[in-house]
């Protein structure tokens, strides 16, 4: 399995990160072996949100030969022809090591941003779809950068996935190590698959998970703990957060990209040097 690590676009605990911060993280990923490094899109969130394609363009330096992939951007709101300008971009200034994941998104807040009625989301987003293949084609120096599409799983978002992607990207937090061999079983035989957004937490103290999952993950999602608990996210002792890892290597999971939730530099170095040796 393959391990890619989110940047911090999130300002836990009121820290808020730097452009040297940034870089300085993306690093440190690439000296723990991290063969991704992956920034997510929103417009609004639960909390203030760096924008994601920005940030991931600006760390492009210190990702060294890292894998860089947006996961997910988002063509129905940035607008398809601006976002496969983007994409093309990030493939052209990284010397073509970017993977383009792309999704509709979840939030009626970024929709009604833009003045985009969420119930059409999906009819929108295929034709955005094939928008950005169309650009991406003329734009891209040699070849287009693969294009991933994002679902939870569910048997529509599968067959999209199958009919306009070159992988899926699954989220860490809408899916379960069962439901996730269920979705790879559903798929064409050989496409490249992802989990990203699976929030981490490593930690020996008893009461940290709790606290963390209570205090941290459960308002910014606005999700009751309990459902949480049943997802089987990295939140925990190293044994605990290996053990899941471990359940989704054998639903058939390629690559896996985590999110710390707090602490950032000391949880990619925990999750690295004590979680992924026990997988």
């Amino acid at each position: 399995m393959q391990y890619g690590a989110h940047l911090p676009l999130i300002a836990f605990d009121g820290v808020t990160w730097t452009l040297a911060d940034l870089c300085a993280y993306a690093r440190r990923a690439a000296a723990l072996e991290y063969r991704f490094l992956c920034a997510n899109d929103h417009l609004f969130f639960g909390r203030p949100w760096l924008d994601g394609p920005t940030a991931l363009a600006a760390t492009l330096d210190a990702s060294a030969d890292m894998t860089i992939a947006t996961t997910v951007a988002l063509p129905v709101i940035r607008g398809p022809v601006q976002t496969a300008k983007m994409l093309a971009a990030l493939d052209r200034l990284s010397d073509g090591r970017l993977v383009a994941g792309v999704g509709p998104g979840s939030s009626p807040r970024d929709y009604a941003a833009v003045r985009v009625p969420f119930e059409e989301r999906w009819k929108r987003f295929d034709e955005a779809v094939r928008a950005l293949r169309s650009v991406l084609d003329e734009e891209a120096e040699p070849g287009r950068p693969p294009i991933w599409i994002a679902s939870w799983g569910s048997p529509a978002g599968l067959r999209r996935v199958a009919r306009l992607g070159d992988g899926w990207l699954a989220s860490g937090y809408n899916t379960t190590p069962d439901a996730f061999r269920q979705g790879v079983a559903a798929l064409p035989e050989g496409l490249p698959n992802a989990i990203a957004t699976m929030w981490l937490y490593v930690s020996d103290k008893r009461g940290d998970a709790d606290r963390v999952l209570a205090d941290v993950l459960a308002p910014m999602l606005n999700r009751p703990v309990e459902a949480l608990r049943d997802l089987a996210l990295p939140i925990g002792s190293p044994e605990q957060c290996a053990e899941r890892i471990a359940a989704y290597a054998e639903a058939g999971a390629e690559r896996v990209f985590v999110w710390p939730l707090a602490d950032g530099l000391r949880q990619l170095e925990a999750f690295r040097e004590k979680v992924v040796p026990l997988v």
